[in-house]
């Protein structure tokens, strides 16, 4: 009799009027989708897209982006992370700058700096971005204007996402190596003491403190980090460059030169 009794009372109640989906929800899920990408990304994907046909909106396809990313697919993500920013800008939501932030690393890490740059300035305009993610925009930024050939524009960006983003080592390594190539060794040398001391253990680092010591005639330092990044990464290109680097000392001591194209 209770339950029948119950589900006569449910049958008078009144229909529950139709709601928009809650964003704190979807933002729980979509916390659930992020951390699935970086765990198993094609799962991710999966779930990103099922959730995207189900109304997950720029949630979906931004954890659609992170996977795609995590797997390396950099155009394809650079596509999730734009269609999630006109999405969110579409519905007047803040996290836009932040999608729109992430498509320009994506489009930077897939070589297309005209995108990257565009994402970018889109990001950086909405002046909703704060803290790390405001600096990791604009050392972004900074980047695409160094492909671009404008260093002097590129150091006032470094400049300004050392402000918030100073915790960050590649910080600091882009700034010592935009600093070593308008020749103002003294900022190279700062800048790169503090790469050093946030991550000794980055190859890509000890490359450039190479690369530095070698541009100021320190050959003793230059072997030094060379050997180092070498030792670290003897597989990947910060390795392999250094290695490189390493191979114009003969048993003779020379003058040490930075590696072409660094």
């Amino acid at each position: 009799m209770i339950l029948i009794l119950a589900a006569v009372q449910a049958a008078a109640a009144p229909a529950p009027k139709a709601t928009v989906p809650d964003v704190d929800s979807r933002a729980a899920r979509y916390d659930r989708c992020r951390q699935l990408a970086v765990s198993d990304p094609a799962a991710a994907r999966v779930e990103a897209t099922r959730w995207a046909a189900s109304g997950g909106a720029w949630f979906a396809r931004q954890c659609a982006g992170l996977a795609l990313a995590q797997q390396g697919e950099f155009a394809a993500a650079a596509t999730e992370f734009t269609a999630a920013a006109k999405a969110a800008d579409a519905a007047r939501d803040k996290r836009a700058a932040n999608y729109w932030a992430q498509a320009g690393n994506a489009r930077l890490a897939a070589g297309d700096v005209p995108g990257a740059r565009a994402a970018l300035d889109t990001a950086l305009v909405a002046g909703t971005l704060e803290g790390l993610a405001l600096g990791e925009a604009q050392l972004d930024h900074a980047r695409v204007l160094v492909a671009a050939g404008e260093l002097p524009a590129a150091r006032r960006d470094i400049d300004l996402a050392l402000a918030g983003a100073g915790d960050d080592p590649l910080a600091w390594l882009l700034s010592a190596t935009l600093a070593r190539r308008m020749d103002n060794m003294t900022r190279a040398k700062t800048d790169i003491a503090e790469a050093l001391r946030r991550s000794p253990d980055d190859a890509s680092v000890q490359l450039e403190a190479g690369n530095i010591a070698a541009s100021t005639q320190d050959e003793a330092g230059a072997r030094a980090a060379w050997a180092e990044a070498a030792r670290l990464a003897p597989n990947l290109p910060a390795g392999q460059h250094a290695r490189a680097a390493l191979a114009q000392f003969g048993d003779a001591p020379v003058s040490a030169k930075v590696p072409a194209g660094r």
